[in-house]
């Protein structure tokens, strides 16, 4: 794993966390824009991920948004259209109201459409999306890597105590049984999201300091799969108050 620098961010509020969050992000993809022209982002679903994304759209900034390119961390295998994908929710929140290239953005097949016959036909499908756009083939390095964190600190769809967690070698499977309706998903792993230069994560709320803390300190990722989440250069933690009660203090 990396032993590039944590660092936690802590906000008083979720809002202020937001614009921040909002802004850093702004800052980081005109930053990797300058340095290697595009810039290419993971984002993530949940209430504050998708108030990011709103605040995102409302800065800008100086985002180049015909060269970004978009992933998605994971995807609730539903059909098309439907307001629970993640990719809907950011559609709405950002990426119809930027004028980002369509072809950039990699979305996940939905049930039924071409590829989308199961979790594990979407993750295949979304595998050889990822290596199309990787220079040896396997997963791009994205710049940023946003994720959610649910309260037993999962990640994406990477639940604690599971096969998909576990993953060391594919960077994308499917999901059948997530402890977390729906069932059905698919989701980076964390050797996908371990090629993110930046890992940054998202989380407010009391229900959520434990699993801050216990991630923070190094947990077993087996037990708290977002102390496996580390990006190559920087992970930072974005934090509210209440979800950073169970830290030291600063």
């Amino acid at each position: 794993m990396s032993d590039a620098p944590v660092r936690v961010e802590r906000f008083a509020s979720s809002e202020a966390l937001v614009r921040a969050a909002a802004s850093a992000f702004v800052d980081a993809v005109v930053a990797a824009q300058r340095e290697r022209v595009s810039a290419s982002v993971v984002l993530t679903g949940g209430g504050t991920g998708i108030a990011v994304l709103e605040q995102v759209c409302r800065e800008q900034g100086g985002i180049d948004w015909s060269a970004v390119d978009v992933y998605f961390g994971d995807e609730r295998f539903l059909p098309p259209g439907d307001p629970d994908r993640n990719e809907v929710q950011a559609r709405a929140a950002l990426l119809d109201r930027v004028p980002i290239d369509p072809a950039r953005i990699h979305v996940m097949p939905a049930l039924g459409e071409p590829g989308g016959a199961s979790p594990a036909t979407s993750a295949a499908a979304y595998s050889r999306v990822l290596a199309e756009h990787s220079p040896d083939g396997t997963v791009p390095t994205f710049d940023v890597h946003l994720l959610g964190m649910g309260g037993e600190g999962h990640i994406n769809s990477l639940f604690p105590d599971t096969d998909a967690v576990r993953e060391s070698e594919k960077f994308v499977v499917g999901v059948d049984d997530s402890p977390k309706p729906p069932p059905a998903r698919v989701t980076l792993t964390l050797p996908a999201v371990r090629r993110s230069r930046q890992v940054w994560f998202l989380v407010t709320g009391a229900a959520k300091a434990d699993a801050v803390a216990a991630a923070v300190a190094g947990a077993d990722p087996v037990d708290i799969p977002a102390a496996g989440a580390r990006g190559l250069e920087q992970t930072v933690w974005f934090v509210d108050t209440e979800a950073a009660a169970g830290l030291p203090d600063a």
